[in-house]
């Protein structure tokens, strides 16, 4: 029952905290730190539930993306003109090659060097920071929806979601305040953050569970299962609030809780 505990609390914190501009990556450490679950099997574990979290996306947005694959007409969302939809998949690959190909090159050293609970309290901190950067500075809006991006502003975005390879820096964090940055709105920055985020993370779990597919285990398959159904269901809910809410909440509030949670951490692990 213990490893069903785990199991739910990790899917928890992966589904509420994937897509929110809090770091994943970064509460999943310090989740694991504090339940002793460390080591190859938590590795393993956290691809699995990461799968459910994109799955979760990829059911919101299963329009576009047929749509991106060609398979599906979106209508547009300016019902004036009821222009067809701009954004296309070169969109989507000139976001995702920075980070992946930075990725491949310094993937040794960041999970040699990057993956423990101070370096994630630095990269909550930095995180933070950015974002509030992000919506203090943002750039005159010269895309309100989506579809209006320009290949340089997806790219610009590209660039910066290279920031969220430091654990605890946010990969939404990181591309939502850099594509505020470049000129998008809330909306577009946002949808365009969850939308890169599926071949992102795909690429980035297919490519550890390739390595690490030995642990997994008939005896643990109801623990795996578990985890990644909560993840899904949970991010399920967490996106789609946050979509709501985001024009309100701006990026602001996100950012004043992840210091109060790395200045907690802090003293948490100084008293250890």
């Amino acid at each position: 029952m213990h490893d069903y505990f785990i199991a739910i609390i990790q899917g928890i914190v992966e589904g509420l905290t994937e897509f929110l501009p809090v770091s994943s990556t970064g509460h999943l450490i310090l989740s694991g730190a504090l339940l002793g679950f460390t080591g190859e099997k938590a590795d393993t574990f956290e691809i699995i539930i990461q799968l459910g979290a994109i799955l979760a996306v990829a059911v919101i947005y299963w329009r576009r993306i047929l749509g991106l694959l060609g398979l599906m007409k979106i209508p547009s969302g300016h019902e004036a003109g009821k222009e067809r939809p701009k954004l296309n998949l070169l969109h989507i690959i000139l976001a995702c090659i920075p980070a992946m190909l930075l990725g491949c090159i310094l993937h040794s050293f960041i999970k040699t060097y990057l993956f423990s609970p101070y370096t994630v309290l630095a990269g909550l901190v930095l995180g933070g920071i950015f974002m509030l950067v992000g919506q203090m500075r943002q750039a005159p809006v010269r895309a309100e929806s989506i579809d209006q991006l320009s290949y340089r502003q997806a790219f610009t975005i590209g660039l910066f979601q290279c920031l969220s390879l430091w654990p605890g820096f946010s990969r939404s964090g990181a591309t939502i305040a850099g594509g505020l940055l470049t000129g998008a709105s809330y909306e577009a920055a946002t949808n365009f953050s969850f939308l890169v985020a599926i071949p992102m993370m795909i690429a980035a779990s297919g490519y550890e569970l390739l390595k690490s597919y030995q642990t997994l285990t008939a005896a643990d398959a109801g623990f795996f299962i578990t985890g990644f159904l909560v993840a899904f269901v949970v991010a399920l809910l967490a996106v789609i609030t946050f979509l709501k809410l985001l024009e309100k909440l701006k990026l602001a509030p996100f950012a004043y809780y992840r210091f109060a949670l790395a200045a907690i951490f802090l003293i948490y692990l100084l008293a250890q």
